[in-house]
């Protein structure tokens, strides 16, 4: 049985590899906070990415449950030209994408932690101990 072809794992390496590369865009930003004209990147969020390689819905088992409301948040453009331009004219706000780095960094020790409980859960259910 080859578990890494499990869904719960194939989607914990998806995350993995999303969050890395967000680490690169944001790294990319601040390397690029001097450089003139230049304007902060973002990928596309986790959720719309996960939504065009499978797409997957709610399940309504009930006429009376509630359905989804359609949230508009500000987009990254309009984020982007709102934000305050630096003496050399570019849109990279360096305590933003630290906070962005911060958060990613978080996202990628949960991610690895549950990753790790799942294969500890799938051992012992093999009968695999340590």
């Amino acid at each position: 049985m080859d578990v890494g072809k499990l869904p719960l794992f194939r989607l914990a390496e998806q995350r993995m590899e999303w969050l890395d590369r967000r680490q690169q865009v944001l790294a990319q930003n601040i390397a690029n906070v001097d450089t003139p004209g230049y304007a902060a990147r973002e990928i596309t969020p986790f959720v719309r990415f996960l939504a065009r390689s499978a797409p997957i819905g709610l399940f309504r088992t009930s006429p009376l449950h509630q359905t989804p409301q359609q949230r508009s948040p500000m987009s990254a453009r309009a984020e982007r030209l709102a934000a305050e331009r630096t003496p050399v004219a570019n849109a990279v706000q360096v305590e933003r994408e630290l906070m962005k780095v911060a958060e990613t960094e978080t996202h990628q020790a949960l991610a690895l932690g549950l990753f790790r409980g799942f294969a500890g859960m799938v051992r012992m259910a093999l009968g695999r101990m340590g």
